[in-house]
């Protein structure tokens, strides 16, 4: 195999579509070297600081299934763009 693509490491990521914490960053949450096809963009995604815990857990409050599901709403044509736009991104790794 051919020499690690030097986007994965400046990202700091294992591989192509593995996004990964940042905590450092001043803004943004998380970073992931998108692939899509021949296509190849470095993202980064996802408000820093913002509670959302992942994957609803038992016993979730009310008031969070409902900020859950108005962040799905609200980005919905995002999302669906794919693999290229933060939001699929940010609806996979945070919401």
């Amino acid at each position: 195999m051919s020499k690690k693509d030097p986007r994965l490491e400046r990202a700091g990521v294992s591989g192509f579509n593995k996004p990964k914490r940042t905590p450092k960053h001043p803004k943004k949450s998380h970073i992931v070297v998108a692939k899509e096809g021949d296509k190849i963009k470095t993202i980064r995604f996802g408000q820093q600081g913002a509670s959302t815990a992942g994957k609803p857990k038992a016993g979730e409050s009310d008031k969070m299934k409902k900020k859950r599901a108005s962040f799905k709403a609200r980005h919905r044509a995002n999302i669906k763009k794919g693999k290229m736009s933060a939001a699929y991104w940010a609806n996979r790794a945070k919401w």
